[in-house]
């Protein structure tokens, strides 16, 4: 007999059909066996009586969590006994046949809670456990509901969604980079990307014009509720393009899926404030705006304008705030050689960053597509000539071949989700996150590794002072 999905058994009524899923939990009343059968479209009482095989039930001694297939009938539920807070309430399945598939340990964990007064640790070690959860369960359901409308409006727009490489080489963007060892050129690494810059400004100049994609971004920083080692960006790029444009149909698309997942947005169009008005305000260049800060529902979105280019690092030494490939304000382009530090620490630029209730969202630019004016800002970074061939001497040179201005903007899509799912921490709404120590979840992951795997790469591991574990 052909599996019916718990969800189906609605408009099954009368008939005979084949359900197969998890036991959530079961109930004994003496000559009846009630249990709830759980699959991944919602759940369902069973009911064993003495004239079906309730004998074999408590002989078998079923329990929360056996893998279970059972055949019966599904019937309407007496009135007095439906249950309105449930999809199948109305409904429930006589057992006649129940085939036991996997047997259950006790849970290390309650799983019919919302989880958060249980150990984050524990949580992760258990993770496919802890993804049984309702509240997890749901989230990740949301999660991919929310990327097909985003996928759906950029499409409709004529973005194409491109995927750009894993392997790749090291990018300014302001964190440590992931290096993986190369077997064929011993001596040399990769650098997993801590975004795609470089190559979504080359399929500009590609002839593409509208690229999108949700990548996986690695970086190597410290970690806290709304940041992940390894996570998920929804990446935008479009040629020929200026800043209004990029934040209109940024706000359009943010407007969409915001209003589908039933969300209220505060104020629309976005309220604006540049970068310094928001340090003057709220010494903060994200702020958040909430009218009520108690109302779950209420999303308070803002664009922050005008940040500085430039910037002055612990150091001493000057760093990008945003990226080395910003643009400048147009009519500093090219200018950048001979002016003071002071000068050059109040260049504006053509940055600009979408804030929700407190939380920095997307951030974007409009790219510097002139090879020379990009050359500048490399030198006032203080990188000789040298360098800058090295690492962006293929940009350099590609932008030699006819380049159109583009620009784009990129979200921590996870942290985005974060904030729309009212959830306390960013690994709430992802499947298998590094936890708050950097360990991959469930896997003992990072680990030692066997000589016989460095050997080829012609390396070898010594101790280094380990790193104080974060705790918020």
């Amino acid at each position: 007999m052909e599996r019916t999905f718990i969800s189906e058994s609605i408009n099954q009524i009368g008939k005979i059909v084949l359900i197969k899923g998890w036991v959530s939990s079961v109930r004994d009343h003496g000559k009846l066996l009630f249990l709830d059968i759980k699959d991944y479209t919602g759940v369902i009482q069973v009911v064993a009586n003495q004239t079906t095989n309730y004998q074999l039930l408590t002989t078998q001694k079923v329990g929360d969590w056996y893998v279970v297939e059972i055949e019966g009938i599904i019937k309407e539920r007496p009135e007095r006994l439906k249950n309105p807070k449930l999809a199948t309430g109305n409904i429930e399945m006589e057992a006649a046949k129940i085939t036991m598939l996997s047997e259950a340990k006790t849970m290390p964990f309650p799983l019919e809670t919302d989880g958060y007064d249980i150990s984050e640790d524990l949580r992760l070690r258990y993770r496919y456990l802890d993804l049984r959860r309702e509240r997890l369960g749901k989230n990740l359901r949301m999660r991919e509901q929310a990327k097909e409308i985003v996928r759906h409006f950029l499409i409709e727009q004529g973005f194409l969604e491109i995927e750009t490489p894993y392997l790749t080489k090291s990018t300014p963007e302001g964190a440590r980079d992931f290096l993986v060892p190369s077997r064929l050129e011993p001596g040399k690494v990769y650098a997993l990307p801590q975004s795609p810059q470089q190559y979504k400004q080359l399929l500009m100049l590609s002839g593409i014009e509208r690229y999108f994609q949700f990548p996986r971004c690695f970086r190597d920083e410290d970690l806290r509720g709304d940041r992940l080692l390894e996570f998920t960006q929804l990446d935008i790029e479009m040629a020929f393009t200026f800043q209004e444009e990029v934040l209109q149909l940024l706000e359009q698309l943010v407007i969409t899926l915001t209003k589908a997942l039933g969300k209220h947005i505060q104020q629309k169009p976005f309220p604006r404030m540049t970068y310094k008005e928001a340090q003057e305000k709220y010494q903060s260049d994200k702020p958040d705006i909430r009218n009520d800060k108690n109302d779950p529902r209420l999303m308070a979105y803002l664009w922050v304008t005008d940040f500085p280019m430039f910037e002055e690092k612990d150091d001493g030494s000057l760093g990008a705030v945003h990226h080395p490939f910003t643009a400048v304000k147009e009519d500093l382009r090219g200018r950048l050689s001979g002016l003071s530090r002071k000068e050059i620490l109040a260049i504006p630029a053509q940055q600009y960053d979408l804030v929700l209730n407190g939380y920095e969202i997307f951030g974007g630019s409009i790219r510097e597509h002139n090879a020379q004016n990009l050359a500048q800002v490399f030198e006032v970074l203080g990188y000789e000539s040298e360098r800058i061939e090295r690492d962006f001497g293929h940009l350099l040179k590609a932008f030699s071949y006819g380049v159109p201005p583009h620009g784009g903007i990129a979200a921590g899509f996870d942290r985005w989700l974060q904030v729309l799912f009212n959830e306390i921490s960013i690994r709430e709404v992802v499947a298998f996150p590094t936890s708050g120590s950097g360990k991959t979840a469930v896997m003992d992951s990072p680990s030692v590794p066997e000589p016989e795997q460095l050997a080829p790469l012609g390396m070898t591991f010594t101790k280094a002072k380990k790193l104080r574990k974060y705790r918020g």
